[in-house]
């Protein structure tokens, strides 16, 4: 029997999909199904699911007729789940060969709810391919040293890794914590991973890098599309939706470390796509934002920086 399914939601990603699909065949771990999930895509991705799950019985296709997102593109994967550990993949990123033995093994040693680990971007590199960069700062800060058992009030920093494929968890963990995916929304992981660390009794945090996340050369992944108002507008939803979480559970030390992220991190780009931006109800909901989050910083805390305050204030 299997050990972990692994859910590989995609839409039109004909160029990435066969090196998601091959770095899960890679793995040093082969106790493992996948459930592919074509959101109703018009280029050959259902033709690439199909020919591997054909290939190989571990691959499973499910496919929505109607493109339907992410989040539904997951859920959909969860409800076919009959394994005791669960993870994600998204179909355009890359697992490092020993992702799933690092994160199950981890899981088998401490007997946490889930583990997460670290990430690399996959960027351009100016000759048709894509090349892992080194792990950024604070991913190495909120994922290192390796923890056994911990939580989020042990370790707040941990908090600022909240995307749903650096993790695999126990799949009694995500009924019991009443834990899906925001259907109709953008940026669908940062709350539901502010509910995992929540409501975890305790989670496993690995150093290694266990996934590539791809930064697409063409600009059409959800997370290069900032430029746009109703996409500013979810992103900034799904980070105050993450904080509330946090702040619902009593976790003032997260939400402060998580605070000071987002206005360190992803203020400043935003800032500068505001300044030129022709429409000004793009700088008013930045501006909004900025204010709201820093009334959760400690007394202490700096004001927003220069930039923010002096283009949004």
């Amino acid at each position: 029997m299997s050990a972990i399914t692994v859910i590989v939601p995609g839409h039109d990603v004909q160029a990435y999909a066969h090196e998601a699909l091959d770095s899960l065949l890679a793995q040093t771990r082969t106790d493992w199904t996948a459930v592919l999930v074509d959101d109703a895509s018009t280029d050959a991705t259902g033709e690439l699911f199909a020919a591997a799950a054909a290939a190989d019985p571990r691959f499973r296709v499910v496919r929505h007729e109607t493109r339907r997102g992410l989040a539904a593109a997951r859920n959909t994967g969860l409800d076919l789940v009959d394994t005791p550990l669960l993870g994600f993949l998204d179909a355009d990123d890359r697992l490092r060969p020993r992702a799933l033995e690092r994160l199950i093994g981890a899981l088998d040693a401490s007997g946490s709810d889930f583990a997460v680990g670290a990430y690399v971007r996959l960027r351009p590199d100016g000759v048709g391919g894509y090349a892992a960069g080194a792990v950024q700062p604070w991913v190495a800060a909120a994922m290192s040293p390796a923890r056994a058992a911990t939580t989020l009030t042990e370790h707040p920093g941990a908090s600022a890794n909240i995307v749903a494929w650096s993790k695999v968890s126990r799949t009694e963990f995500w009924h019991r914590a009443g834990l899906r995916f925001p259907d109709g929304r953008l940026y669908e992981d940062q709350i539901v991973a502010q509910q995992m660390y929540a409501r975890a009794r305790a989670f496993d945090v690995v150093p290694d890098v266990v996934v590539e996340w791809r930064e697409r050369a063409d600009g059409t992944s959800i997370t290069q599309g900032r430029h746009a108002l109703p996409v500013l507008q979810e992103y900034l939803a799904a980070m105050r939706g993450g904080i509330d979480v946090l702040a619902d559970a009593g976790l003032h030390a997260a939400v402060q470390h998580r605070v000071r992220l987002i206005l360190a991190m992803d203020v400043p780009p935003l800032v500068e796509i505001a300044r030129t931006h022709p429409d000004d109800a793009y700088r008013r909901a930045l501006g909004a934002f900025v204010r709201d989050i820093h009334t959760f910083s400690a007394p202490s805390a700096p004001p927003p920086p220069p930039v923010a305050a002096a283009l949004l204030w």
